[in-house]
């Protein structure tokens, strides 16, 4: 589950300051599609705007992943890999992907944090993702996760280089 030896330092540390059992990590995770986007939604989550997320329910049994609980913590990696956060899981819904409210498309922070912006962004995204993989998306089938987070511990600052 532990990518790399950056994020297992990273986890590592979070454990020993919180006591945190070491087997508590439950995902290793970037948001988005694309190294760029990763980095721009981790960057909202640092700045504290982001705090909810959304994945088609298929992708989690597509990955042998277990569809998040209350508690669950995980990692947030950048565009490179790079661990930026813990993040533990506060809330979790199964549902249609136009039950999203207002109230979550404020929370997950991103574009103009509306319900029409967000169901046009992520209509457009679940799109992407079933072309990359030579299906359809079709909402009316298939149920999302949505997840509101919270952050538990942020990587420190590297120093400056130089």
């Amino acid at each position: 589950m532990v990518p790399d030896e950056r994020v297992r330092q990273f986890w590592d540390e979070f454990c020993a300051v919180s006591g945190t059992e070491p087997s508590a990590l439950t995902a290793v995770e970037a948001f988005g599609d694309s190294p760029v986007v990763a980095d721009e939604l981790v960057a909202l989550v640092l700045a504290g705007t982001k705090r909810a997320t959304v994945a088609l329910l298929s992708d989690f049994s597509r990955t042998g992943t277990a569809v998040p609980v209350p508690g669950d913590l995980w990692i947030a990696v950048d565009g490179q890999g790079r661990p930026a956060c813990v993040l533990r899981t506060v809330q979790v819904r199964v549902g249609p992907l136009d039950s999203v409210d207002a109230s979550f498309a404020e929370d997950e922070g991103e574009g103009e944090r509306t319900v029409e912006w967000w169901l046009a962004a992520h209509r457009r995204f679940f799109r992407r993702q079933a072309e990359r993989a030579g299906a359809a998306f079709d909402e009316a089938a298939e149920p999302v996760v949505f997840e509101r987070f919270e952050v538990a511990h942020i990587r420190a600052p590297e120093p400056p280089t130089g």
